[in-house]
């Protein structure tokens, strides 16, 4: 029987984000079990009391993966997924990372500072215009699932919250490092009108991971999960199907 997809969630959100990808990826998740965790301090976990670190979220993520699993990751997910990748070969068969950052420039570093420091200073008003940010132009996706995604990030405990996005905002600097050392077969995707997790990244993700292949996904931008359900999901089945034919052929060889 194929091993579990493991899905992360992103800084903010909640397992519930990848409910949409579920239900319009239903055919290609036959045979297959899919565990969405929720993130150190989101969700059903308890909050972040004190600063934390990307080390400390994989750490925690780690104690809940099953002995052997494919990886999704989503933005704050993707970082800690490419952490656990590095760390523990053995353990994770492939990586997708979605909307994933790395290797900020200077300029996308203050930009995501500033957003930080908007958090701290106004944890409501941050959290609207990331809706914003995320759902500008609403008939891509329902208004019912953008506000869902309103309700779960201003239901986040602020501190915990502020704890998690400073890892996000940072991160990608000590992930970046670890890429190098990833031996799963991993897929790295973005939106081409992504703005924080550009396609620039992507590429260079894709560069750093040996033999990772990247995917930009025209018109979409940061929230593929809800806004291109149905595209992720068959983009991340053919590439399961690839990845596990690879293993396959390893162990036979």
């Amino acid at each position: 029987m194929d091993e579990p997809v493991v899905l992360l969630h992103g800084v903010g959100l909640d397992s519930s984000m990848w409910d949409s990808l579920l239900a319009d990826g239903a055919l290609w998740l036959a045979g297959r079990e899919v565990i969405a965790l929720d993130l150190p301090g989101h969700g059903q976990e308890p909050p972040l009391r004190r600063p934390t670190s990307l080390a400390e979220m994989a750490d925690d993520v780690a104690r809940r993966l099953p002995p052997k699993a494919h990886l999704v990751g989503f933005s704050l997910g993707a970082l800690i997924a490419e952490e656990l990748a590095a760390r523990m070969p053995e353990r994770i068969l492939s990586l997708v990372c979605v909307s994933s950052v790395c290797e900020r420039t200077e300029a996308e570093g203050a930009a995501v500072e500033r957003r930080l420091d908007a958090a701290r200073g106004d944890f409501i008003a941050s959290a609207e215009a990331a809706v914003e940010r995320w759902f500008p132009e609403p008939d891509r996706v329902s208004p019912d699932l953008v506000d869902q995604v309103r309700r779960v990030l201003l239901a986040n405990d602020h501190e915990s919250y502020l704890h998690a996005y400073e890892v996000f905002a940072t991160g990608d600097r000590d992930a970046a490092k670890a890429l190098p050392l990833i031996t799963a077969p991993t897929l790295a995707v973005t939106g081409s009108d992504d703005p924080g997790s550009t396609p620039g990244m992507t590429l260079r993700l894709g560069a750093l991971v040996p033999h990772a292949r990247t995917l930009i996904v025209d018109g979409a931008r940061h929230m593929l999960p809800l806004e291109r359900p149905e595209e992720l999901a068959r983009l991340i089945a053919e590439f399961l199907d690839e990845a596990e034919r690879k293993i396959h052929h390893a162990h036979t060889a």
